[in-house]
């Protein structure tokens, strides 16, 4: 297991299926001041359930990535509440904030992110090595992690022997590796291909079916389609809030 602080771990214990794994109330989010104030985000509530695969949808400026820096962790709100997996993160100081990014929130980002010179299997290891698990349990999970993504045979190239897709793959299973309880995956289709961006999708689909919770920034709606919950934004308000079907329960991978 990924190690945590106390407050991490006693959370966890008493963690339900039934406590969202994201709940915003009220949320806003201010910049500046005077004539320079911006509101990035104006009083957002809403709750992502465990196992839902929900896009969220705006154009520029809408706010989609100020909910997504707020969601990740990254930024506070300015008012309001967010509780992630049930725990109030607002009293957390940076280093509780920095575990819950990396034991509770797989990252995927739309350019990979990955460490140009390493081998793969050693870029989706690297969440393991910060959270101090022995490097033998970090290969066998790191290339478990591969495996789910389809990715195994390649764990020993290098980003640069690897096409774009591929890429993508490394970083969805980095994003795996600690067992998150959330992908947050920020316009992961954006730097690819149509044929790769239709595999990317496809993986999430069955990572979504497997009990996995996704929450997908993007601004295309064919993208945002793919995903069975969509939250379309505008001034920094959420104007729809739309469920196109169940959330499918599950085992995660």
């Amino acid at each position: 297991m990924v190690s945590a602080g106390a407050p991490v771990a006693r959370v966890a214990a008493v963690a339900s299926s039934n406590i969202p794994v994201i709940s915003l109330r009220g949320v806003s989010k201010i910049y500046g001041q005077g004539e320079a104030r911006v509101t990035a985000l104006d009083g957002v509530s809403i709750h992502i359930r465990r196992g839902e695969f929900v896009a969220i949808v705006g154009a520029s400026g809408s706010g989609k990535s100020t909910m997504m820096n707020i969601v990740g962790c990254l930024d506070a709100p300015t008012h309001g509440e967010f509780k992630l997996d049930g725990m109030d993160v607002s009293s957390m100081d940076e280093y509780q904030l920095a575990q819950i990014r990396n034991r509770k929130i797989g990252f995927v980002f739309q350019n990979f992110n990955l460490i140009p010179r390493t081998k793969a299997v050693d870029n989706v290891a690297m969440p393991l090595a910060y959270a101090k698990v022995g490097r033998v349990e970090r290969k066998q999970r790191a290339l478990a992690a591969l495996d789910a993504v389809g990715l195994s045979a390649r764990a020993g190239h290098k980003p640069s022997q690897l096409s774009g897709g591929q890429q993508q793959r490394v970083a969805i299973a980095r994003a795996l590796v600690t067992d998150p309880v959330m992908l947050l995956a920020d316009e992961p289709t954006g730097a690819l291909d149509s044929h790769s961006s239709a595999e990317i999708l496809d993986l999430f689909s069955a990572l979504h079916a497997r009990g996995r919770t996704i929450v997908m920034i993007t601004h295309e709606l064919d993208v945002a389609a793919r995903a069975s919950r969509t939250v379309r934004m505008q001034d920094g308000r959420i104007i729809s809030d739309t469920a196109r079907a169940a959330a499918l329960s599950g085992g995660a991978v």
